[in-house]
């Protein structure tokens, strides 16, 4: 089987080994229980916006079907103070796209929240509203929580995980650890199994 993780630096692991971002994690996870699965194919960098992840995708030469799906982004726009409004229709436009990729089963698509970035030095040190900061993350996981609810795909909420251990990160100071990273694949581990059918 076959995985196809899409995001920003949450994905592709800013700061870690490539085998401990969170998607590489899941993937040894499932086939240490047994599941044929892949390497996940990641199309992610740190960075990337949604328009920018779709514009990735366009130049991307994808063969579908695949048996999982993961989505994450967003926190850029927010980093770069675009409006929700705008975060909603590119997700919707974005989710659309992840669920063609699944074989049009949004069954097969695992959401993931955006953590909260406002707990980390690289926000205080800022200068950025912190408490602001994480008021728009909320904001803009509530609309990926609906649009992923509507559209029948699986819906994975890690910002807990990232305000409650935000001591647990990469050197830069900003981006998860590989400890950090575990823990959202624990969380993500559940429903990954159901989609895979274990």
């Amino acid at each position: 089987m076959r995985y196809l993780a899409l995001g920003d630096s949450y994905s592709i692991g800013e700061g870690v080994p490539e085998a401990r971002r969170w998607p590489t994690q899941l993937a040894t996870r499932l086939r240490a229980e047994g599941v044929a699965l892949d390497d996940p194919l990641i199309v992610a960098t740190t960075g990337w916006t949604t328009d920018e992840l779709s514009e990735a995708m366009d130049a991307t030469t994808f063969i579908p079907p695949y048996d999982l799906v993961s989505l994450l982004i967003g926190v850029n726009n927010q980093y770069r103070g675009r409006g929700a409004d705008d975060y909603r229709g590119e997700f919707h436009r974005m989710l659309a796209r992840a669920i063609n990729l699944a074989g049009d089963r949004a069954d097969r698509v695992l959401v993931l929240s955006i953590p909260d970035w406002g707990v980390t030095p690289f926000a205080v040190s800022s200068g950025r509203d912190v408490a602001q900061i994480a008021r728009e993350l909320d904001v803009y996981n509530a609309i990926a929580a609906d649009e992923a609810k509507a559209a029948g795909a699986h819906w994975v909420d890690i910002t807990g995980i990232s305000r409650e251990t935000p001591e647990l990160l990469a050197e830069d100071g900003l981006h998860p650890s590989a400890a950090q990273y575990a823990l959202w694949m624990e969380a993500a581990l559940p429903t990954a199994r159901r989609i895979l059918g274990r």
